[in-house]
């Protein structure tokens, strides 16, 4: 028997989520909107949504500040790189943990996902020192090196990967396959939506990253895209406009990404965590 009220509430429920989107896409539409006007029109009351006069300069004067096209490709190469190693690091360790059995498997997975308590904070100093040891500061292998290594991701990715039926990988074994052979022509290739999925958190990691480009590096020439940004924040006052032009600047890399892996996105994040 079928329920009455069912078309009510799918409505109700599909007015929620329109509000809902509104809500979270204003900050985003006021963002886009600031970054065309003048300063004075970005802080007047009322505010008005859509500029009086469009003013397109604001994306070129940013480039007084700053070398914002130098940051730019500093933040595009540093997340492009961090975001593959990431995914292969973390695929290696994720199919160890969920298809080779071994002893103290389950331990030292537990304590890999300890790990995932330690704040960034806590470690950021002693990381620090090790790299200075290294004479790593002021290089891009500096900047990419901490964002390898997640815990996060290799839990994402053994999630997924347990649900891959073991007799695919049994049966690859019996021909005479590696373990090298099954994780790059069975696994990999079952595991894209989980890969997407760990793809645009890391990049998003990477390209959002702060501190650690801060600390790690003192010459201009590898600053990041962040770093950049928070210059346009004086202490007395601050550009709104041009803060806002440099934000949308920011914000283009991670939509392009997402808009290419948004359908293995979606799937990656309904099939994983299905088994633990």
């Amino acid at each position: 028997m079928t329920d009455k009220y069912m078309p009510y509430r799918n409505l109700l429920s599909h007015l929620i989520l329109i509000v809902a989107a509104v809500v979270l896409m204003f900050p985003f539409v006021w963002m886009l909107s600031g970054s065309f006007k003048d300063n004075l029109e970005v802080v007047r009351m009322p505010p008005n949504l859509i500029p009086d006069t469009f003013k397109f300069s604001n994306y070129v004067e940013i480039t007084k500040y700053f070398p914002i096209y130098r940051f730019l490709g500093n933040s595009v190469a540093v997340a492009i790189v961090t975001t593959i190693a990431q995914i292969i690091v973390c695929a290696m360790a994720a199919f160890v943990f969920a298809k080779i059995p071994f002893r103290g498997r389950e331990t030292l997975f537990v304590l890999y996902l300890i790990t995932m308590m330690i704040p960034m904070q806590v470690t950021m100093t002693p990381l620090f020192i090790v790299f200075q040891k290294l004479h790593l500061t002021n290089t891009y292998l500096g900047l990419i090196l901490p964002g390898i290594f997640s815990a996060y991701g290799t839990f994402l990715l053994r999630q997924h990967i347990m649900t891959i039926p073991d007799p695919l990988i049994e049966a690859a074994r019996m021909d005479g396959a590696s373990y090298v052979r099954v994780f790059l022509s069975v696994i990999l290739p079952l595991s894209k939506p989980a890969i997407a999925t760990l793809a645009i958190f890391a990049f998003m990691a990477s390209w959002n990253n702060f501190l650690w480009p801060l600390i790690i590096t003192s010459d201009k020439e590898l600053m990041t895209l962040p770093i950049g940004l928070s210059k346009l924040q004086g202490r007395w006052a601050t550009e709104w406009n041009i803060l806002m032009a440099g934000n949308v600047i920011s914000f283009i890399p991670i939509f392009i990404v997402f808009l290419f892996a948004s359908r293995y996105f979606i799937k990656g994040m309904t099939m994983s965590g299905v088994k633990g």
